[in-house]
């Protein structure tokens, strides 16, 4: 195979315009096997981009120019010409190959955010530090897709580039889509360009005609380009990127690497920012992808390579099936329910809302915070938005969902989907801020379902408030109960009565670990109370005030633990008593860091967030402390208890309990002003 020659790019250049056809098949193939081993990855996006990554390859010098990967998940080609060929058998995997480019892996990589629409104010960045360096003709090369161009960051960047004639190569990827068909008027235009019958007959005449010359065919088919260039200003100049100082050239068929070469070199050689629009086609070269109209098999998980995922295996389940199922029993009866999502309908589990009622569905691109503030505009209106989006791009719309939504109480409700550890995706896809983020904004109620069945009841109950809520649940498969363990409102849910000495608090998805570790608990001697917080604010003034007549009480999260609902829960624990005096708290969550990519659970078993985990931090607490005196039930006076013995709150963390995801909190603050912690009082009122 000749895949197997290429170590690096400079392998690439040897080859001749056959040799690099072999290649590209080679590549597509190897690709769908290598996403098929690693039972996830992304699959279309890579299909779609191996001609324009070879290409890219063989004309610009990497690592010494840099290629710039807008989100990053079609970088599997640019990862096999790099020499990471090898490493694809780890695809995914914990301390394997990552989805995404990754500086700790290669040289060749400098982006390693995959969030997308960042690349081209990386690239404006990068260009100002290339120009004043001591090598100022190194190249920046950004490679963007149309559905990045959607986010409101790509149009920043173009116009900065613009404005300050920044030395970049912009090559847009256009294969009219992001993870959906893109959606933007821009992407219309675009569309427009490649599509017109204009355009598309000529240039099949010409071709056809100057293919046949003799002696001469080769050199007038290669001079097409002048003649495309003319009859596009014709049809629709570009004047949406020349308007902002960017010059542009295209379109280029995305898959001939001659042509491209060409381009590529060309633009090299302007002293400005240039656009080079390639049309590609996701999935290319494999025949169930091009067949997916959904999303072109954007990402895939287990499936038999000579067939292709199967419609069952990408049918939703779940929590997104729950949510799915729940937005379509309540838009039958409420015609004020409207859906909105970031480039997300099918992930999100909204197409068959999108289906039912096209008109109440909106899809604004990517583009959280305009979701946002629309949803806000909507709700002014008297309608009931409910904005779907993953939990990690929730980030990316926090001032607008804490001042354009919060600040104005309106009822938009927040679909969190994939919150917590997410697991093969790494750093920039867990979603464990959305809590804390939550908590800062005044009056935002927060939901954390256990269960499929919770999700459905929360989603009912978020809709009747009269103010702002977020539901945020797991990717990982859902937990189904039957209907008495299902809580209501906005109360908390007893799981188990242990005998005063600890009691355990569980959000979402870890009451089941926080019900094994009770177990294992019990089988050592302990019997530990347990509670579904379900509702992390406004908190259940009765759960809390049980919790606070316990010896010891331990929170249990699958968010970021600084600031997050441990703290809050500590903190209304601690406002039981005038003097906040209250029982010491453990609070296990997600410590402060980026965390590598590997399977959910064993990331949740390396913080100790699983079952054994949440037991052996109790157990060792305990082992800290003067044994915790049995404390009082619900409606007795509460005993005092014991300080920890010799160590100061703030000392039992990591280092005395050797869980990175555990702290301690407890007991009055006396430096801290009353009016903070008077605001984070267990209250009915959201």
């Amino acid at each position: 195979m000749l895949l197997e020659t290429i170590n690096g790019p400079s392998d690439l250049r040897r080859l001749d315009s056959e040799q690099l056809e072999v290649l590209a098949a080679e590549i597509r193939e190897f690709i769908v096997q290598a996403v098929s081993s690693a039972d996830s990855g992304h699959l279309g996006s890579n299909l779609g981009v191996v001609e324009v990554t070879i290409a890219l390859h063989r004309v610009f010098s990497s690592p010494r120019d840099y290629l710039i990967w807008d989100t990053g998940h079609q970088a599997y080609v640019h990862k096999l010409l790099t020499g990471r060929r090898e490493m694809f058998t780890t695809l995914r995997q914990a301390e394997g190959l990552s989805g995404y480019p990754s500086r700790a892996e290669s040289v060749h990589d400098w982006v390693e955010n995959s969030h997308a629409s960042t690349a081209l104010c990386y690239a404006h960045g990068i260009s100002a530090a290339v120009k004043r360096s001591n090598n100022p003709n190194r190249h920046v090369v950004a490679i963007v897709g149309d559905g990045a161009l959607t986010g409101g960051m790509a149009y920043e960047g173009l116009n900065n580039l613009g404005h300050t004639g920044s030395r970049v190569i912009v090559i847009l990827n256009d294969n009219g889509r992001s993870y959906a068909p893109t959606v933007s008027r821009l992407s219309e235009s675009l569309s427009r360009i490649r599509l017109h019958p204009g355009v598309s007959s000529a240039r099949r005449r010409m071709e056809s005609v100057l293919k046949d010359l003799p002696r001469v065919g080769s050199l007038a088919y290669s001079s097409l380009q002048g003649f495309y260039s003319a009859i596009r200003e014709v049809i629709e100049p570009p004047v949406f990127f020349e308007t902002l100082g960017v010059r542009y050239v295209g379109p280029l068929d995305g898959h001939d690497i001659a042509g491209m070469e060409q381009a590529f070199r060309q633009a090299a050689a302007f002293d400005g920012p240039i656009v080079v629009h390639v049309i590609t086609q996701k999935g290319r070269g494999y025949k169930p992808a091009e067949d997916d109209e959904e999303k072109c098999l954007h990402d895939a998980g287990a499936f038999d390579p000579a067939v292709g995922p199967t419609e069952s295996s990408r049918a939703l389940t779940g929590y997104t099936l729950a949510f799915s199922q729940a937005m379509l029993e309540i838009g039958e009866t409420n015609g004020d329910l409207v859906a909105i999502t970031a480039a997300m309908p099918g992930a999100t589990g909204l197409l068959p809302f999108q289906e039912r009622w096209p008109e109440r569905f909106f899809d604004v691109g990517i583009a959280e915070q305009a979701a946002v503030t629309s949803a806000a505009g909507m709700a002014m209106g008297g309608l009931r938005p409910v904005v779907a989006i993953y939990s990690t791009f929730f980030s990316r719309a926090f001032d607008q969902a804490n001042l354009d939504v919060g600040l104005h109480g309106l009822p938009v409700v927040f679909a969190l989907s994939r919150a917590g550890i997410t697991g093969d995706d790494g750093p920039s896809h867990h979603g464990i801020l959305d809590m804390a983020l939550s908590l800062k904004i005044p009056g935002m109620a927060i939901f954390a379902p256990s269960s499929a069945e919770e999700l459905r009841v929360m989603l009912g109950t978020a809709l009747s408030l009269s103010g702002p809520a977020v539901v945020r649940y797991p990717k990982t498969a859902a937990r189904h109960v039957p209907p008495d363990q299902v809580g209501s409102g906005l109360s908390a849910r007893l799981v188990r009565r242990g005998d005063g000495a600890v009691c355990i608090l569980a959000v979402g998805k870890l009451l089941e670990a926080a019900e094994e570790a009770a177990v294992l608990l019990a089988g050592e001697g302990v019997e530990a109370t347990l509670w579904d917080v379900r509702v992390v604010r406004p908190l259940d003034p009765a759960m809390v005030f049980d919790a606070g007549g316990h010896g010891f009480v331990v929170t249990v999260e699958d968010g970021i633990r600084n600031g997050g609902a441990g703290n809050f829960i500590a903190d209304a624990i601690a406002d039981l008593h005038p003097s906040r005096h209250s029982p010491p708290v453990l609070n296990l969550g997600v410590p402060t860091t980026h965390i590598a990519h590997a399977k959910a659970d064993r990331i949740l078993g390396q913080l100790g967030l699983d079952g054994p985990g949440i037991a052996a931090s109790i157990f060792r607490a305990i082992e800290h402390a003067d044994q915790p005196r049995r404390g009082t039930m619900l409606g007795q006076e509460r005993t005092n208890v014991g300080d920890v013995d010799g160590i100061e709150v703030e000392d039992l963390e990591v280092e005395d309990l050797e869980v990175d995801s555990v702290e301690v909190v407890g007991g009055p603050a006396a430096d801290e002003p009353e009016d903070v912690w008077v605001a984070a009082r267990a209250e009915r009122r959201v």
